[in-house]
């Protein structure tokens, strides 16, 4: 259902993107730049048609590659990083099809400095203009329903995929405890649980976390509460952290 969703709302983005793309580049053609107006309307359109077309598959292409190597940044550096990168990809192409189409006619030549200019105010024209239509945007690895894996498993042995159940500190070290084994990486007990996310878990202990789909059950013994996991171990919850797993409906 949520797959047919997203193929309607894409299709629906196309249709809306496709009038105002065409509107655009009759806006463009009116407007005669770059010293065209002795060039042929049939012209101007061609020249601005080609331009569109290239300019939204450079956009694409710059997008899909700052969302895989720069995935983990804000938004506003992955958004100057894709206009940066627009803008050299574009400027040399935009050159390209003002000599093939435009400037035959006209004596007008743009220098390096103006076309870098155009370049950035188009390059950052397509920006707005595809987060106009979200479904134009690149879509993460987890939007597109592909499994994230925590940064954490970069530190474990090659080949991991999980799951973790739990994390416990000792010192300056940091258990982290499977079904089938226990790995020990050095780490600060903070830094371990930053680094499972997206992966929800609590604290039940200041040296235990635990992930949420690893809780079989509550128990209690001698006075003492404790988490037992999927793999039979128990989890001592402290005090201080039990409000916080009665908020999460774990209690």
């Amino acid at each position: 259902m949520i797959s047919k969703f997203k193929k309607v709302s894409s299709k629906h983005n196309l249709l809306v993107l496709v009038p105002v793309l065409v509107f655009l580049t009759l806006l463009a053609a009116q407007a005669k730049p770059f010293g065209t107006e002795g060039v042929s309307f049939l012209g101007r359109f061609t020249f601005w048609s080609a331009v569109m077309v290239v300019g939204a598959l450079i956009a694409h292409f710059s997008a899909r590659c700052i969302q895989r190597y720069a995935e983990n940044h804000k938004q506003i550096v992955r958004d100057v990083a894709t206009v940066a990168l627009v803008t050299i990809l574009f400027t040399p192409v935009l050159w390209t099809l003002i000599w093939l189409t435009a400037l035959p006619e006209t004596k007008d030549i743009p220098n390096l400095i103006t076309m870098l200019q155009y370049g950035t105010i188009f390059a950052s024209g397509l920006l707005v203009l595809r987060r106009s239509f979200p479904g134009l945007e690149p879509q993460s690895a987890q939007e597109e329903g592909q499994i994230i894996q925590p940064r954490l498993y970069r530190r474990l042995p090659e080949g991991f995929e999980g799951p973790v159940l739990r994390l416990t500190v000792h010192d300056h070290s940091v258990d982290v405890v499977t079904i089938d084994e226990t790995i020990t990486i050095r780490s600060r007990f903070a830094d371990a649980i930053d680094e499972m996310e997206p992966i929800i878990g609590y604290c039940t202990h200041r040296s235990h976390w635990v992930t949420r789909d690893a809780i079989e059950s509550v128990e209690r013994t001698g006075g003492r509460i404790y988490i037992r996991l999927i793999n039979g171990d128990h989890v001592p919850i402290s005090r201080k952290y039990k409000p916080k797993l009665e908020e999460a409906g774990i209690m």
